[in-house]
């Protein structure tokens, strides 16, 4: 074992902040822990491999050990060794034998290797009541000083409005391993991200923001490893400030090339929106590894079971679940969310399970501690916030029970508009309520319909494609006897199961891609599309590929007609989307008369070119219906960013063709068509007449701008 040195080289330094902080002269360390009894600093050789010495941290003020090196810089790699009682009944699992990261660091180095002496516990034992005296630093990642200058130059984030945003979700390997314009070794990593051939895609279709999934520094879990398959999605986190080494060209500098990507995705206007992970880490439960906050203080950074502290609270299913009501963590998690904004210029954050940050003991709380703490920070508050809002726990399920300020995944969206296209009964009243902007859900305390994230696919569950391909999962490639992922798909394989010959169902197929890709696009809210849906990825029928790392998950850009289809079908309907204010209002539509302004903002219509009864509402055999958008409808003194015009959405979810009988609208003198999923690379006849009947195709969608009365001026 290293001497111990602890008067000469180090100085008592500042428990602020947190982390390993160059100043100029030297790197002050800063540690928190409310139980431990002594801290360690290790110092390692370049190479990671060698460790040098033990120093203890000569202070401790407010629970935060600390002390400042004047022979360090940036470079350096170390860890801690935390002493304190090894009493896991009383929720303390300190063991000085094993190294621990950095909760601040900024950089970590070396591959953690899985080994029993990476956990605090005899392993071989299966009992965490045993203490375990193995030195585990030989297998672990270490952290590492960094100098976090970076030339930004005029950098300025593209701070796109909500009703303007349209979210792209992308894995930073998947994107662009296959891509065959990005050079091989930036294939699979941020610099590949920016590649022109990838921003052009982007622009093409109509993103503005592209949001990632997990690039904390995260772990593979050793089960995983032990089938050749990896942690993907990366939802396994246990650095909260490091970018992830396994998307870097160069591991080392994986901090400033996310820098360097953030930077051109701003240059070419696009957001990025980080998909987080604050909920739990990757240390397991009970019998789970000793790498970081287990071993600082496994009482404060988790929740423990109130009547044996031995035991973590499982809100997540993944083993432990983070601590928010310590006020130590919160202020961990605010550090980490304002160090990607300010320090890596981050636009915005996805919030994987947020009900568990919103959990206090006694349960979902709109005025948590860690709430109320984003909600009034300068930096956070005015940054894209995203919430997952459900997690496992009880009461875990809180879809528009964030508050104002704050965005969410709404799941009802996709499982309806999924249902209503598979032709389900009695679909009408809710998909409505979809198209509108869910206001059931989020119509309080002044939020917007841009608080409803729609989706139809996220990472987890099918893609598109296999969503119209499937009517089951196939998830025999995760080795888990297909017993894994959801079996509430809302999915129709329209009459073969995968891949098939037959030309009617490929072509049904191709056409509910469209149907509800344009639902999504031309629907109230703040759509979000899944990389690759736009031009109908598979994965085989595999809803849960969390592990492929491969041609399962990765997307593949060699594309056939169909593709290239419907590629350029989304960036017609995005540009549609851009050109009319009335598809993306920031106020809810309520369908009722404006007497003062003789307008009525939202008509429904059956197809009979008739308003909806309740009658018509109540029918559960009805799929054919119509809705009347008038465009003058935009609240005063809010620029509107386009054209005020009034248009006419009709979708039919029957098999059969339905005609449709066109509406008479004041101050207008016919219909323009813009848009036919069943023809959707060009129509034979654009302009049609008041009363007249359109043929529907069966499993279509339509969209008409109204041709203004030019007697009668641009009121419609």
């Amino acid at each position: 074992m290293p001497n111990v040195k602890t008067s000469i080289r180090l100085r008592e330094g500042r428990p602020t902040p947190r982390g390993a902080t160059w100043t100029g002269t030297g790197v002050n360390f800063a540690v928190f822990s409310a139980n431990a009894t002594r801290m360690e600093l290790c110092l390692f050789d370049d190479s990671g491999d060698r460790e040098l010495d033990r120093i203890d941290l000569p202070e401790y003020t407010n629970e935060v050990f600390h002390g400042f090196l004047p022979d360090a810089r940036p470079g350096q790699i170390y860890g801690y060794r935390a002493h304190g009682p090894y009493e896991p009944t009383a929720g303390h699992r300190f063991n000085p034998n094993k190294l621990l990261l950095d909760p601040y660091a900024k950089s970590l180095v070396g591959q953690l290797e899985w080994n029993p002496a990476l956990f605090g516990y005899q392993m071989e034992t299966a009992d965490d009541l045993t203490f375990d005296d193995r030195d585990s630093a030989p297998f672990m990642m270490k952290s590492r000083v960094i100098d976090g200058a970076f030339t930004w130059g005029g950098d300025r984030p593209p701070n796109t409005g909500f009703d303007r945003t349209m979210i792209y979700e992308a894995h930073v390997r998947g994107m662009t391993q296959r891509h065959p314009d990005v050079p091989e070794a930036l294939r699979g990593t941020f610099r590949g991200l920016t590649d022109p051939a990838v921003l052009r895609h982007l622009k093409s279709i109509g993103a503005t923001a592209i949001e990632l999934l997990p690039v904390h520094t995260f772990l593979d879990d050793d089960y995983l490893l032990d089938k050749k398959l990896t942690n993907y999605w990366g939802y396994n986190t246990i650095g909260f400030f490091a970018p992830a080494r396994r998307y870097a060209s160069v591991p080392d500098f994986a901090f400033s090339e996310f820098k360097e990507m953030v930077a051109r995705l701003h240059e070419a206007n696009f957001e990025v929106i980080l998909d987080v992970v604050y909920n739990h880490t990757a240390e397991g439960n009970e019998r789970g590894a000793t790498l970081c906050f287990k071993g600082l203080d496994n009482a404060s950074y988790y929740r423990l079971m109130p009547d044996d502290k031995r035991y973590y609270i499982n809100d997540t299913g993944t083993g432990n679940t983070v601590n928010l009501s310590h006020p130590r963590v919160i202020q961990m998690v605010t550090d980490s969310l304002r160090y990607w904004t300010e320090e890596m210029h981050v636009d915005g954050f996805r919030f994987d399970l947020g009900t568990i940050l919103a959990r206090e003991p006694y349960g979902f709380d709109q005025q948590s501690g860690f709430l109320r703490a984003v909600g009034q920070d300068p930096v956070l508050s005015q940054v894209k916030l995203i919430a997952e809002p459900w997690d496992c726990g009880p009461g875990g399920y809180q879809v528009g029970a964030f508050p104002p300020g704050w965005a969410e995944w709404n799941d009802r969206y996709r499982d309806v508009v999924r249902s209503y296209w598979k032709g389900d009964d009695a679909m009408l009243p809710e998909m409505a309520t979809r198209l509108t902007g869910s206001a059931d859900k989020f119509n309080w305390g002044g939020r917007r319909p841009s608080s409803s994230v729609n989706f139809l696919t996220a990472h987890d569950g099918f893609t598109l494609h296999d969503t119209v391909a499937y009517n089951d999962k196939h998830n025999e490639a995760n080795g888990e006897e297909n017993r894994d992922g959801t079996d509430n798909n809302h999915s129709w394989n329209h009459g073969a199961e995968g891949p098939t010959d037959d030309s009617e169902i490929n072509a049904l197929r191709w056409r509910q891609k469209r149907n509800m890709l344009a639902t999504l696009l031309l629907s109230q809210g703040l759509p979000m599309i899944v990389a690759g849906d736009e031009f109908g990825r598979s994965q085989g029928g595999n809803n849960n590929a969390y592990c492929q790392d491969n041609e399962i998950s990765w997307l593949d850009w060699d594309h056939d007609e169909d593709a290239k289809s419907l590629i350029a079908f989304v960036g017609d309907v995005m540009r549609i989307r851009r050109t009319f204010p009335i598809l993306r209002r920031e106020r809810f539509l309520t369908g009722t008369y404006n007497e003062a302004l003789d307008i009525k903002e939202l008509t429904w219509l059956t197809a009979a070119g008739v308003e909806m009864t309740q009658e018509n509402w109540d029918d559960a055999g009805a799929r054919c219906f119509g809705m009347v958008l008038d465009g003058r409808a935009q609240p005063s003194g809010i620029p509107k960013r386009g054209i005020d015009r009034t248009l006419l959405l009709i979708l039919n979810a029957h098999h059969d063709l339905v005609g449709f009988t066109l509406p008479t609208v004041p101050g207008g003198t016919g219909w323009m068509l813009l848009l036919d999923t069943n023809r959707p690379d060009g129509h034979e006849t654009s302009r049609f007449d008041f009363d007249a009947q359109y043929g529907v195709t069966g499993r279509s969608l339509l969209l008409f701008e109204l041709e203004p009365d030019a007697s009668a001026g641009e009121a419609g």
